[in-house]
This record gives C-alpha cells, structure tokens and sequence, in this order.
C-alpha cells in the first residue's frame, strides 16, 4: 500500500483507476496508455491548458489533442475530472452504444472533444492544421495590446503515431514553418500490439525531429511530473519552433503482473489485476470509479484558472470590438456562420462565345472572385498550384515570417495535407481547401473519412479527372477514384459540365456544412455551354437536371457528368435526326440529387423511361442505379494508356458516335 500520497499523485491515480475500471467494465479497450500517461496529462490540463468547461467553444482555448486515440479513457477521465459534460454514469457506459463515451475520440459526439482520432497519425497532422490556424488568426486580427489569438496547440502521441508516415510528412511542414505554438508530448512507453518496439522501430526520434526542425527534450521519467512541468514550459517559452517532449513512461504504470508488456496494450486487464493494481496504488481495491473528495476539489481549483483567463479574454473582446470594429464585426460574422455574402452575385460568368475552358481554370477564375469576400477562405495544393489553378492572386503565400498569406505550400506531402486542412477547418471560422490530381485522393482518403465522420467542411479540389489528361499514362489516369470518394457517407462529390457549373460547384461548396466536398475538375478544355439554349447551371445544386430535353416524351435518357456532358448533347443531335427522342441530364452530383424530392427525382428521370445510358469516363460502378437493368453504361473498366487526351477518349468510346451506336441497340 501506498499511503501518505501527494495530492498530485492522488489525483494521477484517479485518472488510472477510472480509465481501468471503465476499460473493466466494458470488458474491451486499452488499459495501458492512459495508465502510463497519466501524470503528464494531469500536469498538462491542471497547469498549463487554458480551457472553461463552460464555454467548450472559446474561440481562444489551448487545444488538447489526444493522437493516441486508443487511450481514450484518458481523456474521458480529464473531461469527467474537469468540468465537462461528462458524468461518472457515461464513463460506466465506455463504448457502449449511444454513449458519450466511444472506443476513440469523436468530435461532436463528445463534449471537449477536439478531434476524432484513433487512426494514428491523424491527431498529429490535425493539431499542425490547428497550429496553422492560429497562426494565421492571430496575423489577421491581433493588435499590439489585443491578442485576441494566442492559444497553444498540445497532444500526447504515441510510438504508433510517430511510426505513421503522415506525423513526418506533417513534422517536416510544421518545423519548416516554424509553428512554435505547438508542444507535443511523446508517450515513449516501448510498446505496440506486437510487442517491443524494437521489433519494428529503432530510429532515433530525437535526431529525426531535430532535423526536422523541431526542439526537442526529453524527460526520462514518465512520473516525474516536476520534470514534466519545465519541459513544458520550455515548450511554451519557445517561440519559434515546434517542441516534442519525449517522456519515458511505462504502459499500464501501477499494474503489478502487467506493467510494460504487450497485453496491457488493448486488453481489460482482468478483474484481479484490476484490484492488484488499485492496492498497489494504495486505493481502495474494493470501490470501482471512485474518486476521491480531495482529487474532486483540486481538479474543480484547476478549472477556476481557466475560467478566470476566459474571463479577462472576454473583457479584453469587448474592448477590442470597440477598438478595431470592423474587424470584430467581421471575426463575429465568420464565426456565427451569419450569411451575409450573397455568394451568387460574386460569381463570375462564362460566354460560350469566349471559347473552350478546362473545369480547373474555371474554378481558379471563382476563386479568384470570391477571395477578396472571403477573408476565411485559405487553402493550397500539394506542390500542383500550376496544375491545379488554387493561387489566391494578391494574398501572399503563408509561410513563417508571413502568417497573413492566404496560399500554401504543403509539398508533395497529400496525406498530410488532408489531414491539417482538417485541423484548420476544426477552427472557427476558417474553411480551407486543398488540391491535387484526382488520383492523388487515394493519398488523402484516411482523413478524408475522417473529415466525413466529424461532418467538417475542407473542400478538395480534384484536377485532370480522367483518361483525359493523356500523355502522362495509366498511373496518373483516374478509374476507380470517382466511386471511391462517392462510397463515402457524408461526402458531397461534384463532376461539373462546363465552367458556369463550376462557378455554381464553388458555391454548393462554400455553402456546405455538414461534410467535406469534392470539386472534380478537367486538365482539358470543354465547351462552354450556351444557357441561352440549355438549362441554367444553377440546377447543378439539384445534383442532376434535365440540360436538354426532346421535342416529345423521351425514348430514351442519357445521364452524363463532367466532360462527357458535351458529348452526350452532340449525340442527342444525331439521334434526334434519326427520330429518336432522347433527353440529356447533366449529372455533376449523385449525393446533390439524392437530397431532392422524389418527386423531383421522377421529373428528371421519369420510371416509365427504361431505356437509358450513362456517360463518365470513369468506372462504371454504381451507374446501375441510374440506368437501370435495362439501360447502358459506358465507362471504363480497365486502366487507361499513354496517349494525348483527344484520342484516348475515341479509343475508350467517348464519342457521340459511340453514344448513338449504343443506343440503338436498346432499341433493337
């Protein structure tokens, strides 16, 4: 037994207990990881984390990411210990259904919680977008005297997470931009499922981040928490370069059979162990989530100092707002979400007399006009901005020493682009975007899921979408990434015609807040398509609209997204010539359509209408729905080749030729 404890150690044991006897009681989780991690949270969120339980939403809170997701009864424990609205009643509930308290970290889902992780390396590169963030808010509004944005970014990470290849790629971007608002502890305990880490992971971290540009100290006993204590005010009192704290801890601290072994990693620790564990602490080995009066009273005094801060933040708001009026008028606007930018008319608009445009100089041309209205709107690509057409033009590149730029650079580094723009558009009231080859989204899909799960907004733009690109061959032809990114729930993707249903793409994407969008835009150049003659580009926001209807009821329905839209309006002439009544949708968005009326649904695509064809050049997975058994699709199944983009998409049938030879035979 262990009596005369510290106050401090009393409550780094609560935080042990509660996480096991949850852990227990669900009979599944990772017990380890907050047990060894316990005092370097505790010294963390009692000292340092600037934070008010009730206003989780303080647009000026220290930001506390758990990138160790699996050690999620951790954080639970400091949520429950610290005022959030977390009772003991939803810790008993740990990953049970509906309760607040998931296996992993989920934003929304559960108050305090700052981002979804448990994938590891996500948390990493969220916290670097975070960082940005705040780097970038604070270029934009504070004053000298008003620092309305001075928060701090902190994590606790893990072997695992370091092991990732999105922490070093988002590492290398954070220390070249010398984001000194950062302070990551590194849970160092040794272990993964497998066993030591030495099995798989010998490098030395130490040098790795310092050559990455990070300062890094290493605290070389997990429960000292004095040491724990000047790392992090180090950490705090370095300014120009992120810090990484490398704390030796042991998994599953206190446990006396399974300290430091593999076991202890993802499994309850079994009810013996359990209360082996609770005596060898000194507690009471018969109480489960118990927590004593005194740990209670000194985690609610902690508490007091952030709301005291938060207090004085909002005096020195109000002040501020006086001050610097249009500015705080436009901070308040942005973080409300108040729809006072009548997007519409700032869209610039496209004549087919001016000639051909591809998609993606029509999306830089939007961006362009909507850029001056939109101060939060910031974004980049991944080394691709000549390609891609996402240059903000007058508004600087950010980099350190011009926080105020609008532009990034995130490198050849797309997984980890995906996720900061994550971190960055966790931050209100900012909305980033990101860009890269349409290919190139298989680089970005674990945090492209994860942006769809916490229902954030980052906007991707997807460039040379198809075989159409040409030269560059298979390995750079997109086939299955169209109906990859549609298979995910809550994730708008977006095909456009023609330029004036990009500008109106742009739009549906700013004014969309429930999950990430996809903009999948052409290297070559289409025809801009005469409104005068065809339906509105307006109807894009409909998901599918009849572009071009015949004379009588339609024979036949040709569904077409993208590039191919043109197309299938040059096969209509033919048919029509021919006495075959054919009607053309414009399908830029399945997931835009499937939100309208089923009456709408039947107007477009009337049920009595069989005989239709789908039209993209891409795979034709999922076009069943549309067409049905007894229509068409033409698309590819196949990798593309090397060849210019005109005559691959004769070789691959996408020629109004091909469109009516295939029509006949549904009527034959």
């Amino acid at each position: 037994m262990k009596n005369n404890k510290t106050i401090q150690q009393v409550c780094i044991d609560a935080i042990r207990i509660l996480s096991i006897d949850a852990v227990q009681a669900a009979n599944s989780g990772h017990p380890g990881m907050p047990m060894g991690a316990a005092p370097m949270a505790f010294e963390l969120w009692t000292k340092f984390l600037r934070f008010n339980p009730d206003e989780s939403g303080w647009i000026n809170r220290d930001r506390f990411i758990l990138s160790a997701g699996h050690g999620s009864m951790l954080l639970y424990s400091l949520l429950y210990l610290t005022g959030y609205d977390i009772s003991l009643d939803d810790l008993k509930k740990f990953r049970q259904l509906d309760s607040k308290t998931p296996g992993h970290p989920e934003y929304r889902h559960t108050p305090g919680v700052e981002t979804t992780t448990g994938p590891l390396g996500q948390g990493f590169a969220n916290g670097v977008g975070m960082a940005i963030a705040q780097k970038y808010l604070s270029a934009r509004y504070n004053k000298p005297g008003f620092d309305i944005f001075d928060y701090r970014i902190f994590a606790i990470c893990s072997d695992g997470d370091l092991m990732e290849g999105i922490s070093s790629e988002a590492a290398s971007l954070a220390g070249h931009l010398k984001l000194g608002n950062m302070i990551y502890l590194y849970d160092d305990n040794h272990i993964s499922i497998e066993g030591n880490t030495e099995i798989a992971f010998t490098e030395n971290v130490k040098l790795r981040f310092e050559a990455f540009g990070w300062q890094v100290i290493e605290v070389k006993d997990g429960n000292d928490i004095d040491a724990i204590s000047e790392a992090i005010k180090s950490g705090i009192d370095e300014k120009e370069k992120p810090t990484l704290i490398k704390v030796r801890t042991y998994i599953a601290y206190g446990s006396p059979n399974k300290v430091n072994t593999a076991g202890a990693h993802g499994s309850p620790l079994g009810a013996d162990e359990v209360k082996l564990t609770k005596e060898n602490l000194g507690c009471d080995k018969e109480k489960t989530f118990y927590v004593p009066e005194e740990a209670i009273n000194y985690f609610k005094a902690s508490v007091e100092k952030g709301k005291n801060y938060f207090k004085n933040w909002t005096n020195l708001f109000e002040k501020y707002g006086r001050e610097f009026s249009e500015l705080s008028d436009e901070l308040r606007n942005s973080i409300s979400g108040k729809p006072v930018r009548d997007i519409e008319n700032m869209l610039p608009l496209f004549q087919d007399k001016d000639g051909a445009v591809a998609t993606r100089t029509a999306s830089g041309k939007v961006l362009n006009s909507l850029a001056p209205f939109f101060p939060d709107l910031i974004g980049g690509s991944a080394d691709l901005e000549p390609s891609t057409d996402t240059f903000l033009k007058g508004f600087g590149s950010f980099q350190a020493g011009n926080y105020a730029g609008r532009n990034f650079h995130f490198g050849v580094r797309e997984h980890s682009m995906a996720g900061v723009l994550n971190g960055i558009n966790l931050t209100k009231p900012l909305r980033a975007f990101g860009s890269t080859f349409l290919i190139f989204s298989d680089y970005m899909k674990p945090s492209i899921r994860l942006a769809a799960i916490m229902g954030i907004n980052p906007v991707y733009v997807f460039t040379h979408d198809s075989i159409a690109l040409g030269e560059d061959g298979t390995t750079h032809q997109p086939i299955e990434q169209l109906i990859s990114l549609r298979s995910i729930p809550n994730m708008t993707v977006i095909r456009p015609a023609d330029a004036n249903e990009t500008a109106q793409a742009w739009k549906c994407a700013l004014e969309t807040f429930h999950g990430p969008v996809a903009l999948i835009l052409t290297r070559q150049k289409l025809p801009v398509i005469d409104r005068s003659k065809f339906a509105s580009a307006r109807n894009l926001l409909k998901g599918a609209y009849i572009l071009s209807d015949s004379k009588k009821f339609p024979e036949l329905i040709i569904i077409a997204s993208g590039s191919e839209v043109y197309i299938a309006l040059e096969a209509q002439n033919i048919l029509d010539k021919e006495n075959i009544a054919a009607r053309v949708v414009s399908m830029p968005s399945w997931e835009l359509f499937e939100m309208q009326s089923e009456e709408y649904k039947e107007e477009v695509l009337p049920s009595k209408v069989r005989k239709r064809i789908s039209v993209e050049a891409g795979s034709v997975i999922g076009w069943m729905k549309y067409v049905t058994e007894e229509g068409i699709s033409i698309g590819i199944d196949k990798f593309g080749k090397s060849a210019p983009g005109n005559e691959l998409m004769k070789e691959f049938g996408f020629t109004a030729d091909n469109i009516v030879s295939k029509a006949k035979l549904l009527f034959k």
